[in-house]
């Protein structure tokens, strides 16, 4: 039986997208969890080290002190009760959260070896995904 080569075309386009998707399986990156600080020393402790402000957010990032691997990322996300209602600082909370678990899958855009804050602010409400992704991104090249 001989395909025409339309199909052929197609039969080697899907091969080579059967091939990429077996690489990218082999680089995947394990999922990283996120640890938020519990005590009120470790936020004053972080709260000495780097800063770096933004309009959306401040990031206050300080030399890991805390016990942990290369799995877990010791991270919090404080909101002030100032910005609104539950329901709004629990949004923009979430929307850099999944901001900061979209960064860490990009290799060596966010150092692992640090522990950090991060407050969010009233304009992160209302603004775009993609605007919030750059700034972060930048901001976590400054600190590290």
């Amino acid at each position: 039986m001989v395909l025409g080569p339309e199909w052929q075309l197609k039969v080697a386009e899907n091969l080579l997208l059967e091939d990429e998707q077996k690489e990218e399986k082999l680089f995947q990156h394990k999922m990283v969890k996120l640890n938020s600080l519990k005590k009120s020393d470790h936020f004053k402790h972080v709260l000495k080290g780097k800063k770096v402000n933004s309009e959306y957010f401040s990031i206050f990032a300080k030399k890991n002190f805390l016990n942990s691997n290369k799995e877990k990322m010791n991270i919090s996300f404080v909101m002030k009760k100032k910005i609104g209602k539950a329901v709004k600082r629990n949004k923009i909370k979430r929307k850099l959260k999944a901001i900061v678990l979209k960064i860490i899958k990009i290799k060596g855009a966010i150092n692992m070896n640090y522990t950090y804050i991060v407050f969010g602010k009233e304009k992160s409400f209302a603004e775009n995904h993609n605007k919030l992704f750059d700034v972060m991104v930048s901001s976590f090249k400054k600190i590290s």
